[in-house]
């Protein structure tokens, strides 16, 4: 079910921006899309204190 739903997400917004996407290519975007998604699921889920006050400049 949830990869019937990010392939038609997929097929849908490549018409809206207008960027085609041959067939053969959907299921290697879609596989790339889910982890992606996965990946930010795990970054928007961690949790952060209330009291954490954002840097001004980010320095490694």
């Amino acid at each position: 079910m949830a990869d019937d739903l990010i392939a038609r997400y997929i097929e849908q917004i490549s018409e809206l921006i207008d960027l085609p996407i041959d067939p053969e290519y959907l299921p290697g975007v879609a596989r790339n899309f889910a982890t992606i998604s996965a990946i930010a699921t795990l970054v928007v889920d961690f949790p952060l204190p209330e009291d954490i006050e954002p840097v001004p400049v980010f320095e490694p």
